[in-house]
């Protein structure tokens, strides 16, 4: 049974081919709206994956992708200093992150300051001076530099008066002239610039990102900042303070109102030779998920580390918080969705034009074919034959149509890579919906024609004329 099961299937088949030649021009042309309409959906889709591929990154470029981790918040006589204000983090808690969370891509420590830098005769106060390592520029996908080199890690270990400049900064202080090689000072210390920061522009609140300064966070913590810090003015509110501007930065006392037994330096010597503290903090910690969808597993991954090196049993307060880019995963999140949506509608009207062409094709071959049925009928031939027949003649159209409009689709989508330079991205799930979407408008479509053909009265049929 299953061999004459297989022969009727196959000389159905060769049925559906040799009536779909008896019209080969109606045929192609009955095709081409299939065609079109899977070439479209494959050509957008690659090129909407591209596009959605170039919006991800160009949005966690802006943080999107971002976890940072900021210390908790100190109080004293039931008078909370607000988050942040506690000394919690240190940069081995980030050497930790990076290296036993495997979700957190790269990770940088930060030490904040807010002061005045001085190139000649021209000064500055930018809106960030950020201490940190050659990994914040992986975190904030900021690697390509207009000018120069990044820092080191060996420049860290060193504390090595070295930075970074932002366009902005670069732009006030040097105007025109070539940065690299000079030295700024911040707080009277002399930092040597290696090289400029490519352009970023504003963040999503409107600060301008270019108007930065980046140096190895241990010289700007022992040698600027000192101590963690509010993000305040320190030139101005030294100079406020003293009257004049600060001669040299020093260290904050550790052990402040105890009698000195030794002679106590001066400010210059104590800049030159500073004594390393054992317990460093830093302000925060800037760590980059593997991508934004593993933010949350990230931040539980590091949730986890930190109870256990900061000892916090169950139960007890965390002496950290972590904040994410929420609003930014969201705004990622609408736009990619809305042109999924947006093509998959565009792909949906043009498959349904090219099913409605088979769909009236099919009913005027049923019209040409009447007699040809009736006479099928009166030889034997029953309704579910007639009706196999055209599903088939459908069904073959259909495919035929998918695959010649994925070839056609891929080709667009090369083409266009190569001419416009647009982002492409082969998609290999759109090819397989082609295929699935291609047969099942035939069947859809293709069934209307092919139930009325299966219903013809054989006698009626024959007197057609």
């Amino acid at each position: 049974m299953s061999w004459l099961g297989a022969k009727f299937h196959s000389r159905t088949l060769r049925t559906a081919f040799h009536a779909l030649r008896r019209n080969v021009m109606r045929s192609a042309l009955t095709t081409l709206g299939i065609i079109i309409g899977v070439a479209a959906v494959i050509a957008m889709m690659e090129i909407g994956n591209g596009s959605s591929t170039a919006i991800q990154k160009s949005i966690a470029s802006m943080g999107a992708d971002n976890v940072i981790v900021m210390p908790g918040t100190a109080a004293s006589g039931g008078v909370s200093f607000g988050g942040g204000s506690a000394m919690t983090l240190t940069p081995e808690d980030g050497e930790a992150i990076q290296r036993e969370c495997p979700a957190a891509r790269a990770v940088a420590p930060l030490v904040r300051a807010r002061t005045q830098v001085v190139y000649g005769n021209k000064n500055w106060v930018p809106l960030f001076i950020y201490g940190t390592s050659p990994s914040y520029l992986d975190v904030r996908d900021w690697s390509d530099l207009a000018e120069g080199e990044s820092f080191t890690d060996q420049d860290v270990r060193n504390a090595s008066k070295v930075c970074l400049l932002g366009q902005t900064l670069a732009r006030e202080l040097f105007q025109g002239t070539p940065p690299i090689g000079q030295e700024v000072r911040v707080k009277n210390v002399a930092f040597k610039v290696v090289g400029v920061l490519g352009p970023k522009g504003a963040n999503m609140m409107g600060m301008d990102q270019d108007d930065i300064l980046i140096a190895p966070w241990t010289t700007i913590k022992r040698r600027v900042a000192g101590s963690s810090l509010a993000n305040v003015n320190q030139s101005a509110g030294n100079a406020a303070a003293s009257g004049t501007t600060p001669a040299v930065n020093t260290l904050s006392d550790i052990y402040p109102g105890q009698p000195s037994l030794y002679p106590v330096p001066s400010n210059v010597q104590a800049a030159d030779t500073p004594l390393p503290v054992r317990f460093q903090n830093v302000d925060t910690i800037m760590v980059a998920a593997q991508s934004p969808e593993e933010i949350p597993v990230a931040i539980r991954q590091i949730t986890q580390l930190l109870h256990e090196r900061h000892r916090i049993k169950p139960g007890e307060p965390d002496d950290f918080n972590i904040r994410d880019m929420t609003e930014m995963t969201r705004a990622m999140s609408s736009t990619t969705g809305l042109m999924t949506n947006l093509l998959l509608c565009v792909a949906l009207i043009s498959l349904v034009v090219g099913g409605v062409g088979i769909m009236n094709i099919m009913l005027v071959s049923v019209t040409e074919r009447t007699r040809e049925i009736g006479l099928r009928m009166a030889v034997g031939a029953r309704g579910r034959d007639i009706l196999r027949q055209f599903l088939v003649e459908a069904v073959v159209l259909c495919v035929l149509g998918g695959a010649l409009g994925i070839a056609f689709g891929r080709g667009g989508s090369l083409l266009v890579r190569v001419f416009l330079h647009w982002p492409t991205e082969l998609s290999l799930g759109a090819i397989f919906a082609a295929v699935i979407v291609s047969v099942s408008v035939g069947v859809i479509f293709g069934y209307y024609p092919a139930w009325k053909a299966s219903r013809l009265d054989p006698i009626e049929a024959l007197r057609y004329e």
